[in-house]
């Protein structure tokens, strides 16, 4: 089975939301793991419209840390949670979500995560989120499929630690530059997907949208895996 998965900082939706709608529709994701995420006025209103618009549904609870992950359609979700993340003096409060859901009898653990500008902070975030996609995963049976903004690189101790773990998608079967920041002059790749070693990375990188709608949709891109699961 074939299932498509996406991650996308969408900035709070303070640019032009038309154009977030039309990028997060031309992703084409069946499991979409959003960061900031609406978290103060209407903040649930927001995020239902916004997934409503590309024919998605919002699968996490909670604003909390401004993570979230949306499904499509064919996805059920079987269990759904925002955990709060070890919190930093000075530092704003960080979150995963995480939803387990099932699509053909294939089972996925999909966490968001938004890590934070402080070195230490994002290497302890890191190690944190993956004990709870391990614990989460092994109770559901389910592969692991982690989407973030990592607020790094790869060559750094976070992504690196991630990528020891599970598979960087985008190393993996890489579609286009890779580059997420800034979407209107992208230089660095700080947003990706990392898979359990189970899945087959079919394709992962950018998303078929106008360039115009990519750069006022958000300051980041979108990044879209495509995986193989399952028989």
């Amino acid at each position: 089975m074939t299932i498509r998965v996406g991650t996308y900082n969408v900035r709070g939706m303070r640019d032009s939301v038309p154009a977030l709608g039309r990028v997060v529709t031309a992703m084409r994701a069946d499991v979409l793991c959003v960061q900031e995420a609406p978290r103060l006025y209407a903040w649930r209103t927001r995020r239902r419209r916004l997934a409503a618009s590309a024919g998605l549904r919002v699968a996490t609870p909670g604003r909390l840390g401004g993570v979230a992950v949306l499904i499509g359609p064919r996805v059920t979700t079987l269990y759904a949670r925002s955990h709060a993340l070890r919190v930093f003096l000075g530092l704003e409060l960080r979150g995963l979500a995480i939803a387990v859901v099932e699509a053909e009898g294939v089972r996925l653990a999909v966490g968001s995560l938004h890590l934070d500008l402080n070195d230490p902070a994002r290497v302890h975030h890191a190690a944190e989120a993956m004990t709870l996609m391990e614990r989460t995963a092994a109770r559901f049976g389910a592969a692991i499929v982690l989407g973030g903004d990592l607020n790094e690189q790869a060559h750094q101790p976070a992504w690196r630690y991630l990528a020891g773990r599970l598979a960087d998608c985008y190393a993996v079967a890489p579609k286009g530059d890779g580059l997420t920041f800034t979407a209107a002059q992208p230089s660095v790749r700080i947003d990706g997907v990392f898979a359990g070693r189970e899945t087959d990375v079919v394709s992962c990188g950018g998303v078929d949208a106008g360039i115009a709608d990519l750069a006022g949709a958000s300051d980041h891109l979108p990044v879209i895996a495509e995986l193989r699961v399952g028989h």
